[in-house]
């Protein structure tokens, strides 16, 4: 996971957002990355 920042979402706002981000990659294939950690980042 990553260091935890009070800027971070909660599980619980992240379950509110996360049918905006896709876990799939265009081919089709499984995403590597997580989400969430990306979410945090922006």
């Amino acid at each position: 996971m990553t260091k935890n920042s009070p800027s971070n979402l909660t599980w619980e706002q992240w379950e509110l957002i996360a049918e905006l981000f896709t876990e799939e990659k265009p081919s089709g294939r499984p995403g590597t990355t997580c989400m969430y950690v990306v979410a945090n980042a922006i």
